[in-house]
Order: structure tokens, then C-alpha cells, then sequence
């Protein structure tokens, strides 16, 4: 397995990272961020996320604090509503493309495949407007178990992977109720992942265009 370092002491690493809804990027490559930001980077993140309106904006807002603490921060957040993002396909299209000005080293977004018609389209709309990054697709479990073969990996420790799931408990109180939303479901991913990649915990991407130079 080819291993690359995206982020180590004293290097720039700069991120965007792109959520349908607040607690999306925490799921699915909190664990990333958090783990990057620890390895002595300088790290910036654009922390976008497209539905945060009322008190899934405060949510978000308070985890963003957390998760990117010792990073520097920009907080993006829109007030697109839940399940409706392809009935306002050109509304979300253009706030994407709004960000086009930025010039991230890694891009964090949804799966293409993911089941979530909101989530679908956030990546759609991330890899039409930036043709020339890495883009990393994140996975988030659900009912609808549309997990699949990721092929990129980021080792988590222990420590690292109770810290995810610490804030994610702490800051995501309207969550709490889902059945699926537990730490029997975050550790359990994060094991399988780790067996994947020959660690004891992980997080999994997509990487489905890469230039090898």
C-alpha cells in the first residue's frame, strides 16, 4: 500500500472541506481533520456546510470551533433546506461556485454515490466546479446502506477516534435520537476501516482522479 503524507510538521496544508448538513464533514472525515491538525501542520480548513439555518447553524457552529481548533479557520455556512437541494440545483450550484476562488491542497466532500439526494449533488456540483485538486469523497453510514469499496485511507488512534466521537455526541444533541447515530456505529466503521488499511482505526475516502508525477 502507497503511503503519502499529506500533512507533518512545519508543512502548509491547506483544506476545504463541503457538507450538505452540519454534522456531515464531522462524520465522515472529522477524524482526518482532527488527525491533521495534530501532526504539527499548519493547517487552514474552509468549513462549508450548505444546510445550517436555526439551530443546525449553532450546531455547526460549535463543532466547527472544536474540530478545528489550532487550525486556521474560515466558517462558510448556508441556509439551504434539508432534502431539497436538487429543486434548487442552480441556487446550490452557484454558492458552490462561489468558492472557486480558493486554492485548497485537498478537498473533502460527499461520496458520488451516496444516497442522500442532497449529498449526490454536493459532490456533483464540488468536482464541476474544481477540475484540477484532490478531491477526497467521505462516507457517512445510514439506513440506506449505500457504503462501498473506498480506496484512501487515514489511520486514526484511538485517542483521535474517541475525541470524534466525544464532539460529535457533544455538539449534535438533534442527532441523538436517529438510531444510527451512536458510538457502536462510528467505532464499528472506523474498525472495519482500519482492518482495510492495516490500522487499528480509520477513515475512508474516494480518491477517484489522481496525477502521479
Amino acid at each position: 500500500m502507497l503511503t503519502l503524507d499529506l500533512a507533518r510538521p512545519g508543512r502548509k496544508l491547506s483544506v476545504l472541506a463541503i457538507g450538505a448538513h452540519a454534522d456531515d464533514i464531522e462524520i465522515g472525515a472529522g477524524g482526518a481533520i482532527l488527525s491533521w491538525i495534530g501532526s504539527g501542520a499548519e493547517v487552514s480548513v474552509d468549513w462549508c456546510v450548505l444546510s445550517a439555518a436555526g439551530a443546525r447553524g449553532d450546531e455547526a457552529r460549535a463543532s466547527a470551533a472544536d474540530f478545528l481548533d489550532g487550525a486556521s479557520a474560515n466558517l462558510r455556512l448556508a441556509e439551504f433546506r434539508d432534502g431539497y437541494f436538487p429543486a434548487e440545483r442552480a441556487a446550490v450550484k452557484d454558492w458552490i461556485e462561489s468558492l472557486k476562488g480558493l486554492k485548497p491542497d485537498v478537498i473533502l466532500t460527499h461520496a458520488r454515490d451516496d444516497a442522500h439526494q442532497d449529498h449526490r449533488l454536493v459532490c456533483e456540483l464540488t468536482w464541476n466546479t474544481f477540475r484540477d485538486h484532490l478531491i477526497l469523497e467521505y462516507e457517512i453510514p445510514k439506513w440506506d446502506g449505500d457504503l462501498g469499496q473506498p480506496n484512501a485511507y487515514v489511520g486514526l488512534s484511538d485517542e483521535l477516534l474517541a475525541r470524534k466521537i466525544e464532539l460529535l455526541h457533544r455538539h449534535f444533541g438533534s442527532q441523538r435520537s436517529k438510531a444510527w447515530f451512536d458510538e457502536e456505529t462510528f467505532r464499528g466503521l472506523a474498525r472495519l476501516r482500519g482492518v482495510e488499511c492495516r490500522e487499528r482505526y480509520a477513515e475512508a475516502f474516494f480518491a477517484r482522479k489522481l496525477l502521479l508525477r
